[in-house]
């Protein structure tokens, strides 16, 4: 079975970004450094172990190409849109229709210019 085990998304700058995903989650994130010039906000896991981070290191850069993050925007994504709207994200693909009646999906730029999914079953 395949199944993502961890994530990082590019930031440049960390309280932004900390500020926009705790909005957009209603989680909150804990902030950690990793070195020079490198830091990460860790988004805790259901089980209370670690998903994956929001990563500000010199050498990355966001963006709307490259890996894509999907996050479950269960039970209802337009409270998951309206929310990155008023945390100062943007709606890049509104929602639409997964095809066979899997569910629905749009995509946002976060605070950092990074393509961000969301995903909600049908």
């Amino acid at each position: 079975m395949s199944r993502v085990v961890w994530f990082d998304i590019p930031v440049s700058d960390m309280t932004r970004a900390i500020a926009f995903y705790e909005a957009l989650t209603g989680d909150r994130l804990m902030r950690l450094p990793v070195g020079p010039e490198k830091e990460t906000a860790i988004f805790a896991a259901d089980d209370g172990g670690a998903a994956g981070c929001l990563f500000l290191a010199p050498e990355d850069e966001p963006s709307h190409f490259g890996s894509r993050v999907y996050f479950d925007a269960n039970p209802s994504i337009d409270e998951w849109i309206a929310r990155a709207e008023a945390a100062g994200g943007s709606i890049l693909v509104p929602k639409a229709e997964i095809g066979g009646g899997r569910g629905v999906f749009a995509y946002i730029e976060d605070s950092e210019g990074n393509r961000i999914g969301l995903n909600a079953q049908a």
